[in-house]
């Protein structure tokens, strides 16, 4: 598999152990404006390429299929459990799953929204299955893994929006196999306090919800979100629970600037969004908003320097990134205080 990730320290340097001083950050400081402005005359104003007929080189990777892998999926099937890992098409499956590493789908596989990227099919979900929790609980403790993934399809036909199935899977896994970390990947829950509480108090080490694009492209992309209730969402977090890491992830290729991302990464810094993921969209059929181009490996690593610059606490940015890629380390990144 070609490896893409950008190093994390040059030799003889290191990060520091906490976020920088919020001076160290704000646009008083002017600091990344010089590098946007870098990064223009690197690639060139709005430039895009004529999209090559095969994908890149560095956007190749080999098929799964080690022994973890297959333990992993045989499981899956027998517990009647889904991983959006294999519902989103995930080209790092074989690498996370062989690394004892898995993202779980919990509220079923159909979602109540339409995002136009999304390889997630939707309609009109079934009920959920009450019993859903334990099941990924047992899952998780046979398979003995150092750090599951917890997300889901949108549930807007629900009162809670899914929040209680979240906040009950965390408790169960806890109970089963308490040396196992625990990332939530949530829907927006339509903003709605009482349902990013519930999950909060359930204790996640890290509660996740994906930024996906730029605020022009929202209406496009992401139909049945909101960038302001994005930050909202974000403020409402760290104000229940200031000690949970919060982490967010952007898809790149789909027609937004390197401006305009900046401008994201700056807005999501300013409600103390503590991880960042970027990573190239791949479009999952012909069906799917057409791919604008492919982001060089070049241009994730500037993306990955400026948002250290900004003060996040761990950055991941390469063309395979997605966002539970290397979510081990990103636990470990996070804990540092």
């Amino acid at each position: 598999m070609v490896t893409l990730l950008f190093p994390r320290r040059a030799p003889g340097t290191s990060f520091p152990s906490s976020r920088p001083a919020r001076s160290d950050w704000t646009p008083r400081a002017t600091r990344w404006q010089g590098m946007a402005e870098q990064l223009v005359q690197i690639m060139g104003r709005h430039r895009r390429d004529p999209l090559p007929e095969r994908k890149p080189q560095w956007l190749k990777v080999k098929a799964p299929g080690g022994d973890n892998y297959i333990r992993l999926k045989h499981l899956m099937r027998e517990l009647n459990l889904h991983s959006v890992c294999e519902e989103a098409r995930c080209p790092n499956i074989g690498e996370c799953w062989e690394h004892g590493t898995a993202t779980f789908m919990i509220l079923g596989s159909v979602c109540t929204r339409n995002c136009a990227y999304c390889a997630v099919s939707h309609g009109r979900p079934p009920a959920y299955d009450i019993e859903e929790p334990s099941r990924v609980a047992q899952a998780i403790g046979e398979l003995n893994l150092r750090h599951a993934v917890i997300t889901s399809v949108d549930r807007d036909d629900l009162p809670d929006f899914g929040a209680y199935i979240f906040a009950e899977t965390i408790r169960q896994i806890r109970q089963r196999l308490p040396g196992c970390s625990v990332e939530v990947l949530v829907p927006d829950f339509q903003g709605n306090e009482d349902s990013i509480r519930a999950v909060l108090e359930a204790r996640p080490d890290i509660y996740n919800h994906n930024t996906e694009t730029v605020p022009r492209l929202y209406k496009k992309a992401r139909p049945g979100g909101r960038y302001p209730r994005l930050l909202e969402i974000f403020r409402i977090a760290k104000r229940i629970a200031p000690d949970i890491p919060t982490k967010t992830g952007i898809i790149l290729g789909l027609g937004e600037t390197n401006e305009e991302v900046v401008e994201v990464m700056k807005d999501l810094r300013s409600v103390d969004v503590d991880i960042l993921t970027l990573g190239q969209y791949l479009r999952p059929s012909d069906s799917h908003i057409e791919l604008d181009r492919y982001v060089k490996p070049e241009e994730f690593r500037w993306f990955y320097e400026v948002g250290m610059q900004l003060g996040f606490r761990h950055v991941e940015s390469g063309p395979l990134v997605r966002s539970s890629y290397h979510a081990w380390e990103q636990v470990q990144a996070a804990s540092l205080a």
